[in-house]
């Protein structure tokens, strides 16, 4: 007998009239098997979809720009295609061909990019491609947030109330914003993950705003049209998984909760959403499912809704024609592969499982939550990072633990894209016992190199509101001050840096000692002295002086160590140093630490107890003269690399705190760079178009004794 794949009752073979996908309950008619796909994006989604298109015997051509020639996806296939410069990710044109030199039959466009462009996925149909994801119809009317509410009207799917008309014109909409009442939403029609997207909560601001998030979505989607809705105060996103088939069918697999957001985008997504009344739930359900066949939808769509927390309504917010970066959860509580169904449903099959099973199987599966793992730093507003990773660690993968990344160490996150390096995702039989897992993953999980959210995910999934399930978009700035609470740093932190800068030293040299080394250099009679390191702390959000301190290290035996730091002192210390896994024990007098010690240059990052410490190895104040080094401290510097778009300010303005100075873009984000303080400017050092690296200074402060 031939072998068969089996999951939940599926069967996968080579004899069932040309098809892979046979249901215990009914018969998938097909109508045409693809053996070979090309897969339109990059990262975490391509090696996802790879992964099932693998499973099922389907050959993968893989496609990669410039700056991602070496990145796991586009080695993740022996058929790959460089497309050049790093925007070429969306040229469809290109993609297409490539599609037909390697003979794919089908085209998965993954998230982002073009999985919501409907003029491709016409140039899919027209070339006879298989576009995977649903009809260019059904992307164009979705794809409108202002049509798509008007069928969503004619659907009786409720709709939050907006101006969503032609009329673009800003004195017009600030009017309409005034009818509506504040606070409003503004809205890209053609939008999509936070972009071209601000909150006005007052008249005065709303210009301002709505200019600079129209010059927002030209750059991300080509098209500035703008929609305004009121703005619910208390509000949570809830969305709805629903799939359909080219036969009718259509399924809902459960709702997502995906509140905790910052920059309108999402971080924490669970399955299913806290305190949720089974009636609304159902209401839910319903009609997101009517919304999709509203549109005659076929494939993977996620229906969103803003549902309102005090008054325990919602309403329609946008459908994604896609499969959702999130949809890991719903796969954790179904136990459904849903790429699966999405080849199912490309090829002309019925939907796997009906709502009933479902609905059964949601029951069974308990709870799921995911946490994107993003290279940004939360002190500084979430701003994006790159960089090279120099050391990664995950958690081990377990039924109940999946890590769906795009990158390994070594990898480096370009500035040129989203900066997600991975999703972790958990699941367990009730809520508590899903965030217990997730809390004892994240405290696994070490990265180094780009500043990660990690540690701000930790302090969430601790955070008493949220542990409660009372979520709600405006979480984070409304738990600010705890979410973003600086715990001091112990002494044994700032001890084991100084000894992994010390065992690090003597290792590089293949020593016992670093100071036995420079003894017999210079003549020291003494083989052991003492030395001192000044080390900073990194993770201040800038509203405070850094905190600098001395250690310092007496080295009295190959192994033992006396350190002091202020009045501490630790006597009797014993530390080693893994080569392989950097991992520094010491014995101290009082306990026994296992600290993972990395150096980078200057920077230093230790993982110890769960919890990650940056610090900088910095220079003397006193010394920085000597050694020619160039104080920044009247300069504004920018938070990542970036582009120059604007500059708002001159040499010799009188500026006031938080006044816009330069307008900057990074990974397709604009980001308004404000003063941090009221004086002159000296020298404004870039111009619009000029790429820059992260901490390069913008514009120059005039000294303070000038000024005043």
């Amino acid at each position: 007998m031939r072998a068969a794949h089996r999951s939940k009752g599926f069967i996968r073979s080579a004899n069932l009239n040309g098809s892979r996908w046979n249901s215990t309950a009914s018969t998938a008619r097909v109508v045409r098997p693809l053996t070979s796909i090309l897969i339109a994006n990059r990262g975490e989604i391509a090696l996802r979809v790879g992964r099932t298109a693998a499973e099922y015997g389907i050959r993968t051509t893989t496609i990669y720009t410039n700056p991602d020639a070496h990145s796991q996806h586009a080695l993740s296939s022996p058929f790959a295609v460089n497309l050049g410069d790093a925007s070429a990710y969306l040229d469809g044109d290109r993609i297409i061909e490539a599609a037909k030199q390697h003979g794919c039959q089908g085209i998965h466009p993954g998230y982002g990019f073009l999985s919501e462009n409907s003029v491709f996925a016409k140039k899919c149909a027209d070339a006879g491609i298989t576009f995977i994801g649903p009809p260019y119809k059904a992307i164009e009317a979705m794809g409108s947030k202002s049509e798509s509410k008007n069928i969503m009207n004619a659907a009786g799917v409720p709709c939050i109330p907006g101006y969503h008309g032609n009329n673009q014109d800003p004195e017009y909409l600030k009017a309409e914003a005034a009818k509506i009442g504040y606070p409003v939403l503004l809205k890209a029609v053609k939008g999509g993950g936070g972009k071209g997207m601000r909150i006005v909560k007052t008249p005065e601001v709303f210009l301002e705003q709505l200019a600079s998030a129209k010059s927002e979505a030209k750059n991300s989607f080509g098209d500035e049209v703008m929609l305004v809705e009121k703005y619910i105060t208390t509000p949570r996103h809830i969305e709805v998984q629903v799939f359909a088939d080219k036969h009718g069918n259509c399924v809902a697999l459960g709702e997502r909760d995906c509140s905790i957001q910052r920059r309108h985008q999402k971080i924490l997504e669970e399955s299913p959403a806290p305190h949720l009344k089974e009636e609304i739930r159902q209401d839910l359900w319903e009609k997101a499912r009517a919304a999709a066949l509203a549109v005659g939808y076929e494939g993977a769509g996620t229906v969103e809704f803003i549902f309102d927390n005090e008054t325990g309504q919602f309403f329609f917010m946008e459908m994604n024609t896609r499969l959702q970066v999130e949809h890991p959860v719903t796969e954790m509580v179904t136990g459904e592969d849903l790429v699966r169904w999405q080849l199912i449903v490309a090829e002309g099959g019925m939907l796997p499982t009906s709502q009933a099973e479902v609905e059964r199987n949601i029951a069974k599966h308990g709870h799921a939550i995911e946490a994107r793992i993003y290279a940004e730093n939360p002190d500084k507003n979430f701003v994006p990072d790159s960089g090279k990773l120099i050391h990664v660690r995950t958690p081990k993968a377990t039924a109940d633990v999946r890590i769906d990344g795009g990158f390994v160490m070594g990898d480096e996150v370009s500035s040129h894209y989203d900066p997600m390096i991975s999703k972790l995702i958990v699941r367990g039989p009730t809520r508590e016992a899903a965030l217990q897992k997730l809390r004892a993953a994240l405290e696994e999980y070490e990265v180094a190199g780009p500043i990660t959210n990690i540690e701000f995910l930790k302090r969430c999934c601790v955070s008493p509101a949220f542990v409660a399930g009372d979520v709600e978009t405006g979480y984070i700035d409304k738990h600010r001050d705890e979410l973003f609470a600086r715990a001091e740093t112990q002494p044994e932190v700032l001890s084991q840096a100084a000894l992994g800068l010390l065992l690090q030293q003597a290792k590089a040299l293949k020593v016992d000692s670093i100071f036995a080394s420079a003894g017999a250099a210079v003549g020291f009679s003494s083989a052991y002295q003492e030395r001192a390191y000044h080390l900073t702390e990194t993770s201040a959000d800038g509203k405070g002086d850094p905190i600098v301190s001395t250690v310092k290290v007496r080295q009295t035996a190959p192994e033992d160590f006396t350190v002091t730091i202020k009045d501490q002192i630790f006597t009797g210390v014993k530390s080693s140093i893994d080569p392989l896994t950097n991992i520094i024990t010491t014995y101290y007098p009082h306990t026994r630490l296992e600290t993972t010690f990395i150096q980078d240059e200057e920077r230093l990052s230790l993982f110890q107890q769960g919890k990650l410490y940056r610090l900088q190895l910095t220079v003397p104040k006193w010394a920085e003269k000597a050694l020619g080094i160039k104080d920044v401290a009247n300069s504004v510097l920018t938070p990542m690399p970036c582009k120059i778009l604007r500059v708002e300010v001159q040499e010799g303005d009188q500026v006031k705190r938080d006044q816009p100075l330069i307008v900057i873009e990074s990974m397709k984000m604009e980001t308004v760079i404000r003063s941090p303080q009221d004086g002159i400017i000296e020298k404004v050092v870039h111009k619009a178009g000029d790429i820059c690296k992260a901490n390069t200074p913008l514009v120059e402060f005039a000294e303070q004794e000038q000024t005043q």
